[in-house]
Protein backbone atom coordinates (compact mmCIF):
# COMPACT_ATOMS: atom_id res chain seq x y z
CA UNK A 1 0.00 0.00 0.00
CA UNK A 2 0.96 3.59 -1.16
CA UNK A 3 0.64 7.00 1.00
CA UNK A 4 1.01 10.07 -1.34
CA UNK A 5 0.77 13.94 -1.32
CA UNK A 6 1.92 13.79 2.40
CA UNK A 7 4.84 15.78 4.37
CA UNK A 8 6.94 12.95 5.88
CA UNK A 9 9.41 13.58 8.85
CA UNK A 10 12.13 11.46 7.17
CA UNK A 11 14.87 9.37 8.87
CA UNK A 12 17.78 12.51 8.12
CA UNK A 13 14.97 14.24 10.24
CA UNK A 14 13.66 16.82 8.05
CA UNK A 15 10.40 17.14 6.44
CA UNK A 16 9.46 16.02 2.70
CA UNK A 17 6.82 15.92 0.61
CA UNK A 18 5.81 12.52 -1.03
CA UNK A 19 4.86 9.05 -0.46
CA UNK A 20 5.54 6.15 1.45
CA UNK A 21 4.80 2.89 0.76
CA UNK A 22 4.01 0.01 4.04
CA UNK A 23 4.44 -3.38 3.21
CA UNK A 24 3.19 -6.45 5.28
CA UNK A 25 3.83 -4.07 8.59
CA UNK A 26 6.82 -2.35 7.76
CA UNK A 27 7.86 0.48 5.56
CA UNK A 28 9.12 -0.01 2.13
CA UNK A 29 9.92 2.78 -0.29
CA UNK A 30 10.31 5.88 1.34
CA UNK A 31 9.76 8.92 -1.48
CA UNK A 32 9.89 6.58 -4.26
CA UNK A 33 10.22 8.09 -7.99
CA UNK A 34 7.06 6.29 -8.94
CA UNK A 35 3.70 6.46 -7.12
CA UNK A 36 1.11 3.60 -8.30
CA UNK A 37 -2.14 6.04 -9.34
CA UNK A 38 -4.14 3.95 -6.50
CA UNK A 39 -1.96 5.80 -3.89
CA UNK A 40 -3.82 7.11 -1.11
CA UNK A 41 -3.82 10.48 -0.95
CA UNK A 42 -3.18 12.16 2.79
CA UNK A 43 -4.01 15.70 1.36
CA UNK A 44 -0.53 17.01 2.15
CA UNK A 45 -0.94 15.90 5.83
CA UNK A 46 1.60 15.79 8.06
CA UNK A 47 3.15 11.63 8.69
CA UNK A 48 5.77 11.25 11.46
CA UNK A 49 6.59 8.00 13.62
CA UNK A 50 4.69 6.42 16.19
CA UNK A 51 5.84 8.18 20.12
CA UNK A 52 8.45 6.36 22.04
CA UNK A 53 7.61 6.88 25.87
CA UNK A 54 10.86 5.20 27.98
CA UNK A 55 9.21 6.77 31.18
CA UNK A 56 5.92 6.22 32.40
CA UNK A 57 4.25 4.79 35.30
CA UNK A 58 0.93 4.30 34.56
CA UNK A 59 -2.34 5.60 33.33
CA UNK A 60 -5.77 4.82 33.50
CA UNK A 61 -5.74 3.62 36.96
CA UNK A 62 -3.06 1.12 36.79
CA UNK A 63 0.49 1.39 37.68
CA UNK A 64 3.44 -1.27 35.98
CA UNK A 65 5.02 -1.47 39.61
CA UNK A 66 1.45 -2.78 40.46
CA UNK A 67 2.69 -6.24 38.71
CA UNK A 68 -1.01 -6.78 37.36
CA UNK A 69 -1.16 -8.09 33.82
CA UNK A 70 -4.16 -6.95 33.39
CA UNK A 71 -3.33 -3.25 34.41
CA UNK A 72 -0.02 -3.42 32.33
CA UNK A 73 -2.09 -3.91 29.19
CA UNK A 74 -5.27 -1.32 30.19
CA UNK A 75 -1.59 0.98 30.14
CA UNK A 76 -0.23 -0.16 27.04
CA UNK A 77 -4.25 0.31 25.16
CA UNK A 78 -3.91 3.88 26.71
CA UNK A 79 -0.54 5.03 25.24
CA UNK A 80 -1.31 3.48 21.64
CA UNK A 81 -4.53 5.01 22.26
CA UNK A 82 -2.13 8.71 22.81
CA UNK A 83 0.04 7.75 19.46
CA UNK A 84 2.83 5.64 21.72
CA UNK A 85 3.35 2.79 19.55
CA UNK A 86 6.45 1.57 21.72
CA UNK A 87 7.02 2.14 25.40
CA UNK A 88 9.15 1.48 28.07
CA UNK A 89 7.45 1.08 31.62
CA UNK A 90 9.20 2.97 34.41
CA UNK A 91 9.42 0.98 37.71
CA UNK A 92 9.74 2.67 41.79
CA UNK A 93 12.06 2.35 44.04
CA UNK A 94 10.63 -1.17 45.94
CA UNK A 95 11.64 -4.32 47.14
CA UNK A 96 13.35 -6.84 44.31
CA UNK A 97 10.65 -9.06 44.95
CA UNK A 98 7.79 -6.50 43.94
CA UNK A 99 10.37 -5.69 40.90
CA UNK A 100 10.52 -9.08 39.77
CA UNK A 101 6.68 -9.45 39.17
CA UNK A 102 6.42 -6.80 37.49
CA UNK A 103 9.07 -7.41 34.92
CA UNK A 104 7.62 -10.70 34.88
CA UNK A 105 4.49 -9.36 33.70
CA UNK A 106 6.59 -7.15 30.95
CA UNK A 107 7.91 -10.62 29.69
CA UNK A 108 4.66 -11.84 29.45
CA UNK A 109 3.36 -9.08 27.66
CA UNK A 110 6.60 -8.71 25.63
CA UNK A 111 5.64 -12.97 24.52
CA UNK A 112 2.26 -12.64 24.13
CA UNK A 113 2.52 -9.91 21.56
CA UNK A 114 -1.15 -8.45 21.64
CA UNK A 115 -2.46 -6.77 18.49
CA UNK A 116 -3.84 -3.52 18.75
CA UNK A 117 -1.58 -2.38 22.05
CA UNK A 118 1.38 -0.24 22.07
CA UNK A 119 4.45 -2.60 21.70
CA UNK A 120 6.46 -2.71 25.20
CA UNK A 121 10.29 -2.81 24.04
CA UNK A 122 12.29 -2.28 27.47
CA UNK A 123 11.72 -1.31 31.42
CA UNK A 124 13.38 1.80 32.68
CA UNK A 125 14.49 1.01 36.07
CA UNK A 126 13.77 3.74 38.08
CA UNK A 127 15.36 3.26 41.32
CA UNK A 128 16.26 2.20 44.25
CA UNK A 129 20.17 3.41 43.87
CA UNK A 130 19.29 6.85 44.43
CA UNK A 131 20.16 9.87 47.08
CA UNK A 132 17.95 10.40 50.20
CA UNK A 133 18.22 13.67 49.59
CA UNK A 134 16.75 14.27 45.95
CA UNK A 135 14.49 10.95 46.62
CA UNK A 136 11.35 12.95 46.06
CA UNK A 137 8.43 10.85 45.28
CA UNK A 138 10.81 7.69 45.33
CA UNK A 139 10.44 5.54 48.90
CA UNK A 140 12.69 5.86 51.18
CA UNK A 141 12.47 2.80 53.07
CA UNK A 142 13.62 0.96 50.02
CA UNK A 143 16.56 3.37 48.86
CA UNK A 144 19.91 0.50 48.30
CA UNK A 145 23.28 1.29 47.36
CA UNK A 146 24.31 0.53 43.45
CA UNK A 147 23.98 -3.68 44.07
CA UNK A 148 25.03 -4.95 40.40
CA UNK A 149 24.54 -8.55 41.44
CA UNK A 150 20.95 -7.48 42.71
CA UNK A 151 20.46 -6.12 39.62
CA UNK A 152 21.60 -8.88 37.24
CA UNK A 153 19.56 -11.16 38.53
CA UNK A 154 16.54 -8.91 37.84
CA UNK A 155 17.96 -8.37 34.40
CA UNK A 156 18.58 -11.99 33.72
CA UNK A 157 14.66 -12.88 35.48
CA UNK A 158 13.24 -10.77 32.81
CA UNK A 159 15.54 -11.84 29.65
CA UNK A 160 17.08 -8.96 29.45
CA UNK A 161 13.93 -6.52 29.05
CA UNK A 162 15.92 -3.63 31.24
CA UNK A 163 16.84 -1.03 28.72
CA UNK A 164 17.37 1.82 31.12
CA UNK A 165 18.88 2.05 34.61
CA UNK A 166 19.12 4.79 36.95
CA UNK A 167 21.21 5.60 39.22
CA UNK A 168 22.74 8.38 41.68
CA UNK A 169 26.29 8.59 40.99
CA UNK A 170 27.54 10.04 44.56
CA UNK A 171 26.74 6.82 45.71
CA UNK A 172 29.49 4.29 46.72
CA UNK A 173 30.27 2.14 44.21
CA UNK A 174 28.62 4.02 41.63
CA UNK A 175 31.16 3.83 39.00
CA UNK A 176 32.14 0.27 39.29
CA UNK A 177 28.40 0.12 38.81
CA UNK A 178 27.92 2.21 35.65
CA UNK A 179 31.34 0.34 34.09
CA UNK A 180 29.32 -2.91 34.50
CA UNK A 181 25.60 -2.58 33.82
CA UNK A 182 26.46 -0.39 30.79
CA UNK A 183 27.31 -3.34 28.59
CA UNK A 184 23.57 -4.39 29.62
CA UNK A 185 21.49 -1.31 28.68
CA UNK A 186 22.15 2.54 28.88
CA UNK A 187 22.70 4.01 32.74
CA UNK A 188 21.30 7.19 33.29
CA UNK A 189 21.61 9.82 36.31
CA UNK A 190 18.80 10.32 37.93
CA UNK A 191 17.39 11.16 42.00
CA UNK A 192 21.15 12.69 42.68
CA UNK A 193 22.37 15.15 44.81
CA UNK A 194 26.21 14.87 43.23
CA UNK A 195 29.12 17.02 42.43
CA UNK A 196 29.66 17.65 38.71
CA UNK A 197 32.94 15.21 39.63
CA UNK A 198 30.73 12.83 40.65
CA UNK A 199 28.74 13.21 37.47
CA UNK A 200 31.64 13.27 35.12
CA UNK A 201 33.10 10.05 36.88
CA UNK A 202 29.58 8.17 35.86
CA UNK A 203 29.88 9.87 32.32
CA UNK A 204 33.15 8.91 31.69
CA UNK A 205 32.41 5.49 32.80
CA UNK A 206 29.43 4.98 30.66
CA UNK A 207 26.41 6.81 31.43
CA UNK A 208 24.50 8.22 27.93
CA UNK A 209 21.42 9.52 30.03
CA UNK A 210 20.13 11.67 32.18
CA UNK A 211 16.63 10.96 33.66
CA UNK A 212 14.52 13.69 33.84
CA UNK A 213 16.56 16.68 33.44
CA UNK A 214 16.38 19.13 36.27
CA UNK A 215 13.85 17.41 38.48
CA UNK A 216 15.40 15.45 41.85
CA UNK A 217 18.96 16.67 40.60
CA UNK A 218 20.99 20.06 41.62
CA UNK A 219 20.39 22.35 39.66
CA UNK A 220 23.41 24.50 37.66
CA UNK A 221 25.09 26.84 39.69
CA UNK A 222 28.44 28.47 38.36
CA UNK A 223 31.04 27.45 41.23
CA UNK A 224 28.96 24.00 41.90
CA UNK A 225 27.66 23.34 38.65
CA UNK A 226 26.26 19.43 39.42
CA UNK A 227 25.33 16.92 37.02
CA UNK A 228 23.59 18.57 34.31
CA UNK A 229 26.86 20.60 32.30
CA UNK A 230 28.36 17.01 32.88
CA UNK A 231 25.96 16.13 30.47
CA UNK A 232 26.28 18.24 27.99
CA UNK A 233 29.89 18.36 27.70
CA UNK A 234 29.75 14.79 26.30
CA UNK A 235 27.76 14.45 23.24
CA UNK A 236 26.75 10.79 23.65
CA UNK A 237 24.50 11.81 26.88
CA UNK A 238 20.61 12.61 26.05
CA UNK A 239 18.73 14.23 28.34
CA UNK A 240 15.01 13.62 29.09
CA UNK A 241 12.49 16.55 29.96
CA UNK A 242 8.55 16.27 31.49
CA UNK A 243 6.86 18.81 29.30
CA UNK A 244 3.78 18.37 31.09
CA UNK A 245 3.53 21.79 31.77
CA UNK A 246 3.73 21.63 35.64
CA UNK A 247 7.37 19.84 36.03
CA UNK A 248 9.59 22.08 34.37
CA UNK A 249 8.89 26.07 33.43
CA UNK A 250 8.61 26.53 29.84
CA UNK A 251 11.59 28.75 29.21
CA UNK A 252 13.50 25.71 31.13
CA UNK A 253 12.77 23.54 28.54
CA UNK A 254 14.25 25.35 25.79
CA UNK A 255 17.29 26.00 27.60
CA UNK A 256 17.04 22.45 27.38
CA UNK A 257 16.29 21.87 24.13
CA UNK A 258 19.31 24.33 23.16
CA UNK A 259 21.98 22.65 25.86
CA UNK A 260 21.00 19.10 24.39
CA UNK A 261 20.28 19.91 20.74
CA UNK A 262 19.02 16.78 18.86
CA UNK A 263 19.71 15.08 22.17
CA UNK A 264 16.21 15.36 24.06
CA UNK A 265 14.23 12.66 24.92
CA UNK A 266 10.50 14.28 25.54
CA UNK A 267 8.83 11.98 28.44
CA UNK A 268 5.36 12.36 30.10
CA UNK A 269 6.36 10.91 33.51
CA UNK A 270 2.30 9.93 34.33
CA UNK A 271 0.97 7.46 36.79
CA UNK A 272 -1.80 5.99 37.02
CA UNK A 273 -3.72 9.20 37.84
CA UNK A 274 -3.37 9.37 33.89
CA UNK A 275 -6.94 9.94 32.35
CA UNK A 276 -8.15 9.87 36.20
CA UNK A 277 -10.52 12.99 37.52
CA UNK A 278 -9.81 15.92 40.04
CA UNK A 279 -9.08 14.62 43.75
CA UNK A 280 -8.09 11.21 42.93
CA UNK A 281 -6.16 9.61 45.38
CA UNK A 282 -3.94 6.69 44.81
CA UNK A 283 -0.53 4.94 45.91
CA UNK A 284 2.44 5.77 44.73
CA UNK A 285 5.20 3.00 45.72
CA UNK A 286 3.83 2.94 49.36
CA UNK A 287 3.29 6.58 49.70
CA UNK A 288 -0.44 8.24 48.87
CA UNK A 289 -0.71 10.65 46.46
CA UNK A 290 -3.33 12.85 44.35
CA UNK A 291 -4.09 14.51 41.47
CA UNK A 292 -4.45 17.96 42.77
CA UNK A 293 -4.70 21.14 40.16
CA UNK A 294 -4.04 18.72 37.26
CA UNK A 295 -0.93 17.26 38.29
CA UNK A 296 -0.24 14.61 41.18
CA UNK A 297 1.14 15.31 44.44
CA UNK A 298 2.44 13.37 47.71
CA UNK A 299 -0.89 13.89 49.87
CA UNK A 300 -0.05 16.57 52.71
CA UNK A 301 2.74 17.78 50.62
CA UNK A 302 3.93 20.07 47.94
CA UNK A 303 6.15 16.95 46.56
CA UNK A 304 5.18 16.69 42.71
CA UNK A 305 4.61 12.95 42.63
CA UNK A 306 4.09 12.21 38.50
CA UNK A 307 2.28 13.40 35.52
CA UNK A 308 -1.17 13.55 34.49
CA UNK A 309 0.08 14.30 31.24
CA UNK A 310 0.79 11.53 27.89
CA UNK A 311 3.36 12.05 25.38
CA UNK A 312 0.68 13.35 22.91
CA UNK A 313 0.13 16.20 25.10
CA UNK A 314 4.11 16.51 25.58
CA UNK A 315 4.72 17.28 22.01
CA UNK A 316 1.90 19.49 21.59
CA UNK A 317 3.30 21.28 24.84
CA UNK A 318 6.76 21.97 23.51
CA UNK A 319 5.39 23.16 20.05
CA UNK A 320 3.39 25.65 21.52
CA UNK A 321 6.41 27.05 23.70
CA UNK A 322 8.34 27.63 20.27
CA UNK A 323 10.73 24.20 19.77
CA UNK A 324 11.56 23.90 16.51
CA UNK A 325 9.54 21.13 15.14
CA UNK A 326 11.75 18.72 13.75
CA UNK A 327 13.66 18.92 17.16
CA UNK A 328 10.19 17.90 18.88
CA UNK A 329 9.16 15.26 16.89
CA UNK A 330 12.69 14.02 17.24
CA UNK A 331 12.92 13.74 20.81
CA UNK A 332 9.25 12.00 20.44
CA UNK A 333 10.32 9.68 17.98
CA UNK A 334 14.26 8.41 17.41
CA UNK A 335 15.87 9.52 20.29
CA UNK A 336 14.12 7.95 23.01
CA UNK A 337 13.92 4.63 20.72
CA UNK A 338 17.92 4.99 20.57
CA UNK A 339 17.88 5.64 24.56
CA UNK A 340 16.27 1.79 24.83
CA UNK A 341 18.24 0.48 21.91
CA UNK A 342 15.52 -0.03 19.22
CA UNK A 343 16.52 2.64 16.76
CA UNK A 344 17.02 -0.26 14.29
CA UNK A 345 13.77 -1.14 14.61
CA UNK A 346 11.18 1.70 15.46
CA UNK A 347 11.58 5.29 15.98
CA UNK A 348 11.87 6.63 12.08
CA UNK A 349 10.53 6.44 9.01
CA UNK A 350 12.89 4.10 6.84
CA UNK A 351 12.89 1.06 4.56
CA UNK A 352 12.32 -1.89 6.33
CA UNK A 353 11.03 -0.63 10.05
CA UNK A 354 7.95 -1.18 11.55
CA UNK A 355 5.25 0.85 10.20
CA UNK A 356 4.10 2.95 13.12
CA UNK A 357 3.31 5.91 12.03
CA UNK A 358 0.93 9.19 12.78
CA UNK A 359 -0.81 10.94 10.58
CA UNK A 360 -1.57 14.48 11.61
CA UNK A 361 -2.49 17.95 10.98
CA UNK A 362 -0.15 20.82 10.91
CA UNK A 363 -1.13 22.07 14.47
CA UNK A 364 -1.33 18.58 16.11
CA UNK A 365 -4.70 18.80 17.19
CA UNK A 366 -5.88 15.53 15.64
CA UNK A 367 -4.05 12.16 14.44
CA UNK A 368 -4.36 8.61 13.34
CA UNK A 369 -2.31 6.09 14.71
CA UNK A 370 -0.99 2.99 12.76
CA UNK A 371 0.69 0.07 14.46
CA UNK A 372 2.69 -2.21 12.16
CA UNK A 373 1.10 -0.50 9.34
CA UNK A 374 -2.80 -0.97 10.71
CA UNK A 375 -5.00 2.03 11.68
CA UNK A 376 -6.09 1.33 15.41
Amino acid sequence: MFYKNARIFTSDFTFRNGAFEVKDGVFGEILPENVPADAIDLNGATVIPGLIEVHSHGNSGADFSDGDYEGLKAMARYYAECGVTSFAPASMTLPYDVLEKAFANARKLVDENIEGLSVLRGIQMEGPYFSYKKRGAQNADYLKEPDFDGFKKLYDGCGGLITIVDIAPELPGAAEFVAKAKDLCTVSIAHTDCTYDDAKAAVDAGVTHLTHLYNAMPGIHHRNPGAIPAGVENPNVQAEIIADGFHIHPASVRLAFTMFKNRMVLVSDSGRCTGQVEGYQFDLGGQMAELRGGVAKLVGTDTIACSASNMWKCLQNVLSWGIDEAEAVRAATYNPAKAIGAHKVVGSIETGKVADFIITNSDYSEKRVFLAGREI
